[in-house]
């Protein structure tokens, strides 16, 4: 269990936390949740110590253990992995360290074996016996091969850095765990160990993250950071997401009573714990939401970007036909004879190589050419394309934002128009007036988006378009790929992103070759599986 009392912090003229009074109780994950620089980050290095708050505390009993995942992947280049993981529970690190130290001594005194089987006698009972076996588990089940436990940090993959820093945090069974954003790096085997570790996981977990799927996975309870304060609300992401547009909704319908409200409110919850299943977090969380009262939702104060594709024609029922398509970049396969031929009612999530999945991309959107092969398009689509990398995009002369989208409207639109559009985006007032160089990577992903919108393309082809986003803009840039009636190509590595987009998988292998199916995304994970 961890407690705030009374805490406020501000930077400058910016009030991030006031009077927040607030309790995490142990065998609860708490997804904290807020938009981009509510304080999430903040608050989290407050509950570990890292930061000094200007009034209130952090309350912890003395002997409960707090560990938190770290983002410095070169703080422990010159320690061996193995030591790096047991580095997570300081006094067992420091007592294997001093042990070790006595029993090298050339002149071992009484008073050194005294303290040795003082040191022995409080290893054992921190379970430092099964010290590196534990450390060797979490390593194997985050994926980071046996041979490579005994090599030096420095000698690791980034990727392998990550998960041993994320081993590290969960070593030794903390009381309270701390996670900023663990899922990042992480493939897809590690993020469904890591669900699986912390669904069983009986202590205290707060955690930060992006990742909806994960948060509705492993969260019992949102914590939300809004106007300067943290509220708790049971339930997942998913809960926490529809119970506020609920609450909006309830909000702004002044004429209606408060009964239906509450009958409202009744049905909501009855169907959200009906979708439980049989985890012990969904049997956590269906326990706190039948309990919810009217006042207990509460309307955010986020804002939501609107995104919209609508289609500028009809798609015909011949949408793309490739024949034979090979390219190899930098010598290296990317594509080999891939056929394959599109419906009017696709939507094409790409798996597998990275490089490959854009190649093949950048292939379909006319700005490569393959080696070999036919790319045909049928006479009725239209395309709009998001790259991976969109700096090009933002290089040009130094204008507005309302002049930049100007240049990408197919009509020479009124201004009245473009800042309607804009503001759509979140870009209201004098933002419109900002030049498109000086945009953080989240606002030029929203223009990029605001482009392909005004295209009114009938097919769409995104390269992970939710690099930089916030929750908000991947909730509605989700709710807006799912309302699209043409036709999808995209890659993700959000679970919950493909799972409710995507009806069929084209997986592009590591020699090139592709597997094709028409599927889920669900049943494609069951499928893997099963091979």
């Amino acid at each position: 269990m961890i407690a705030v009392t009374n805490l406020s912090l501000q930077f400058g003229d910016r009030k991030l936390f006031e009077d927040v009074n607030i309790q995490f109780n142990t065998g609860q994950c708490y997804g904290l949740i807020g938009a981009n620089g509510a304080g999430k980050s903040t608050f989290l290095k407050i509950l570990s110590g890292e930061l000094e708050p200007q009034s209130g505390n952090v309350i912890m009993n003395k002997e409960d253990r707090l560990a938190f995942l770290k983002q410095d992947h070169f703080e422990y280049e010159e320690h061996v992995v193995l030591a790096t993981v047991i580095m997570g529970h300081k006094r067992l690190f420091d007592i294997m360290n001093e042990k070790d130290a006595i029993y090298m001594k050339a002149d071992f005194s009484d008073e050194d074996g005294m303290r040795a089987a003082e040191l022995e006698g409080e290893f054992g009972d921190l379970n430092g016996w099964e010290a590196e076996s534990e450390a060797a588990i979490l390593l194997q089940g985050l994926g980071v091969k046996d041979e490579l436990h005994h090599l030096k940090m420095s000698e690791l993959t980034g990727s392998d850095k990550v998960k041993v820093l994320l081993a590290q945090a969960l070593f030794g069974k903390p009381d309270v765990l701390l996670l900023d954003e663990p899922t990042n790096h992480l493939d897809l085997k590690a993020i469904q160990w890591l669900e699986e570790f912390l669904i069983n996981f009986n202590n205290t977990v707060i955690v930060v993250s992006h990742d909806r799927h994960f948060l509705n996975k492993v969260c019992t309870q949102i914590a939300d950071v809004d106007f300067s304060k943290v509220q708790i609300y049971p339930g997942n992401y998913d809960f926490w997401y529809e119970s506020s547009q609920l609450a909006l909704k309830m909000s702004l319908d002044q004429n209606k009573k408060k009964e239906d409200k509450i009958k409202e409110l009744q049905a909501f919850v009855t169907r959200f714990s009906a979708n439980a299943s049989k985890s012990k977090q969904a049997t956590s969380r269906k326990k706190t939401l039948e309990k919810i009262e009217l006042d207990d939702i509460r309307p955010s104060s986020r804002r939501y970007p609107f995104v919209n594709f609508q289609m500028g024609r009809e798609i015909g029922n011949d949408v793309l036909s490739v024949q034979d398509v090979s390219k190899t970049i930098d010598g290296r396969v990317m594509l080999k004879n891939a056929n394959f031929t599109i419906g009017r009612e696709d939507k094409i999530i790409l798996l597998g190589n990275p490089l490959a999945k854009t190649a093949l991309l950048e292939v379909l959107a006319g700005n490569s050419e393959p080696d070999s092969g036919t790319v045909k398009w049928g006479v009725t689509t239209t395309k709009a394309y998001f790259p991976i990398d969109n700096t090009e995009f933002f290089q040009g002369p130094e204008q507005s934002l309302v002049e930049w989208l100007r240049q990408y409207s197919p009509e020479d639109q009124t201004e009245t128009f473009l800042r309607g559009f804009l503001g759509r985006m979140l870009f209201s007032g004098e933002e419109v007036n900002k030049k498109p160089s000086v945009l953080s990577g989240g606002e030029k992903v929203r223009c990029m988006l605001s482009k392909m919108m005004l295209t009114s393309a009938n097919v769409l082809l995104l390269d992970e378009p939710m690099n930089h986003l916030d929750l908000e803009s991947i909730q509605s840039l989700n709710n807006g790929l799912i309302a699209f009636k043409g036709v999808i190509i995209f890659t993700s590595h959000d679970q919950q992103f493909i799972q409710t987009v995507a009806n069929r998988i084209i997986e592009i292998n590591d020699d090139g070759t592709i597997f094709d199916k028409m599927m889920s995304y669900e049943d494609y994970l069951e499928f893997k599986e099963k091979k």
